[in-house]
């Protein structure tokens, strides 16, 4: 049985769930309950950069792929889709444990914007792709109305490279190797970054050198986007 706090969400969702326990899952973290969000927030994350993809490469014919890349990132990364779920009052709907509650996760950029993309995954799992995508457009309407596309979108490495030297850190060291080729024998090059931020290094794939690197810095800009 839902809240009434989710059932005023999905009100301001405009949507209906059929198997409420899909609803309930997206809105529960992994502090709670060992069924959790996660999986929908991964079959979400997916859907939603194909629907923003989709919408981007029909909005706009004459863009060439590498900019339409960077409008998609700047409208699926984490702190849009915080705002999304900010601006849902998504926190109030949320199944947080002990700790979090306490910590106030319910206001945690990171687990806002894994529980967007948990929904998207939820709504395609309960009434189907095309419910899943008319969501996804309502939220981004207006985002995507507001897009200029003469408008200089910067690319991951330089938004790394200013955020690290807006906090006085070092600049991001890259590396990168052809691992090997794909199916139609073409090079595939990895990418590893590594900033003093993180403990780990970051690694991605990419056709080239460039969208390796491109890769690897988008990832490394997500991961920090949860720690910030």
């Amino acid at each position: 049985m839902i809240t009434k706090r989710q059932q005023l969400l999905c009100k301001q969702l405009q949507s209906t769930f059929n198997e409420p326990a899909l609803l309930q899952q997206a809105l529960t973290h992994r502090s709670a309950d060992s069924v959790n969000n996660e999986r929908l927030e991964y079959l979400g994350d997916a859907i939603l950069s194909f629907v923003i993809a989709e919408a981007l490469f029909m909005r706009f014919p004459e863009v060439k792929e590498g900019k339409l890349s960077r409008l998609r990132a700047s409208l699926v990364k984490g702190v849009t889709l915080a705002e999304i779920g900010r601006e849902l009052n998504l926190g109030e709907a949320l199944i947080l444990g002990p700790g979090e509650l306490k910590s106030g996760g319910f206001r945690r950029e990171s687990i806002l914007a894994d529980a967007v993309e948990a929904l998207f995954g939820a709504l395609y799992l309960d009434s189907g792709m095309e419910a899943a995508k008319a969501l996804i457009l309502r939220l981004f309407d207006e985002r995507l109305n507001a897009i200029d596309v003469n408008e200089t979108v910067k690319d991951p490495k330089t938004r790394l490279q200013e955020l690290l030297q807006s906090r006085k850190q070092p600049l991001p060291i890259y590396s990168v190797s052809e691992v090997k080729s794909d199916a139609n024998n073409q090079p595939v090059f990895e990418a590893s970054c590594q900033v003093g931020l993180l403990r780990k290094v970051v690694v991605a794939q990419g056709s080239s050198h460039r969208k390796a690197e491109q890769k690897s810095a988008e990832r490394v800009l997500t991961l920090l986007e949860g720690k910030l």
